[in-house]
């Protein structure tokens, strides 16, 4: 049927701010939400810092009774899409409930509870262990208690697919309404994996950036001395309606989401294949499947991490698809600001481009200091900047070599 599918609410969640407005107006002032590790010691570990969501207050959202049911992912991912229905203005009446559906996604899911129960088998024995502890800490159990919570019956899954995990989620789910088979779709991802067996991991990698004497300036995307990412933790959840269902509902249309891409590297665990190659063929893919070419994309909001190889690569990738016009186009990572909330980075993401546009101003590369020859483009460096922008371009790339990227235009009312 190929309907035309657009964005009517954005929720984020994230360390730069407790909802939308406020991570929208601290990312767009470069404020950085990276800082000590507060929830748990870590004093034993190379890497100390880290974008945490910092009074963030579950009770606003769930009763006492249902929080040892979920995950701290769950919980921030029913926040975002808290504040993405509100946008909306959308509600779930029962005309409309089978046709809506719920696409949340993580890489991880629930860390912390996994650590922690299996702490109490260790401890007390297998008696100890929750009877909650099953759906608390599975990747679908966001998805569920939200489609519970707002009465969606229509499609319900989950990808895991690493730090592409959420873009896959709203991309997936634009499919389903594009084809017809829902109206509706709340889609995006979540992830809280600070937690002492999620930061060490990263950490045996060499992953992560270690520059704990300065936190706020520990990630620093396509900089020259750029030494690894930083785990960040949040939500971000996008409210997706065919176009003709949220014209007909007066919905405040935020953007159209227009093409979406996958692609495998094919190549090595964690490493990007060489000459960034998933990554070429995965943009190229999304602009064939928006029906347009390189020279209409303004902006880019990278997956860009802080790592070494990964902005080099990425960054590569990009020259391949723009040609000479690569220069001009800009480019940017809030994970200078946000820290990469791995499987929830392609949600929070995607709400951030379709902010972009909506305001039309661009959000900055904090941190930009020293260019890398290697790294050549405008990455709107350390202040957000005016600009014109139609087409925003959001790239999510994971471990496995799985990549993601979505495509949004700039909404005109007809």
């Amino acid at each position: 049927m190929n309907r035309r599918v657009v964005v009517t609410g954005v929720g984020l969640v994230c360390a730069c701010g407790i909802g939308t407005d406020q991570t929208w107006a601290n990312l767009l002032a470069g404020l950085s939400g990276i800082g000590p590790i507060t929830h748990f010691d870590p004093s034993a570990f190379d890497c100390r810092i880290a974008g945490e969501v910092h009074h963030f207050d579950p009770y606003q959202w769930v009763e006492k009774k249902e929080l040892k049911k979920m995950g701290r992912f769950i919980q921030l991912a029913i926040a975002a899409a808290d504040f993405a229905m509100r946008m909306s203005e959308l509600e779930v009446t029962p005309e409309i409930a089978d046709d809506s559906g719920v696409y949340i996604s993580s890489g991880i899911g629930g860390f912390d509870v996994i650590e922690r129960e299996h702490t109490k088998l260790l401890q007390g024995g297998p008696g100890k262990i929750s009877p909650f502890f099953i759906p608390a800490a599975i990747v679908n159990l966001a998805s569920g208690f939200i489609s519970i919570r707002y009465g969606a019956r229509g499609p319900n899954s989950a990808t895991a697919t690493a730090c592409s995990a959420s873009a896959h989620a709203v991309g997936d789910a634009f499919k389903i309404i594009q084809r017809g088979d829902a109206t509706v779709m709340i889609a995006g991802g979540a992830e809280a994996a600070i937690t002492p067996m999620g930061v060490g991991g990263f950490a045996a990698m060499r992953a992560l950036s270690v520059r704990n004497d300065e936190p706020t300036r520990a990630s620093r995307p396509f900089e020259a001395q750029r030494d690894g990412f930083v785990v960040g933790e949040g939500a971000g959840v996008l409210i997706l309606e065919s176009m003709d269902y949220a014209l007909k509902r007066g919905a405040p249309i935020l953007a159209e989401l227009v093409g979406y891409g996958m692609a495998g590297d094919a190549y090595h665990i964690t490493q990007p294949a060489e000459q960034g190659d998933g990554a070429y063929r995965v943009m190229l893919r999304t602009l064939k499947d928006a029906g347009v070419g390189p020279e209409v994309v303004d902006y880019i909001n990278a997956h860009g991490t802080s790592t070494p190889l990964g902005d080099s690569i990425e960054t590569l990738a990009i020259k391949r698809v723009f040609g000479e016009r690569a220069r001009n186009v800009a480019v940017s990572s809030t994970k200078s600001m946000t820290g990469h909330l791995l499987g929830g980075a392609g949600g929070l993401e995607a709400g951030v481009s379709v902010l972009a546009l909506r305001d039309q101003i661009l959000p900055p590369t904090i941190n930009y200091e020293t260019p890398d020859p290697e790294c050549d483009l405008d990455y709107v460096p350390n202040v957000a900047r005016k600009a014109e922008v139609n087409y925003a371009l959001s790239n999510s790339f994971g471990f496995g070599g799985t990549n993601a990227s979505l495509l949004f235009k700039r909404w005109e009312a007809r």
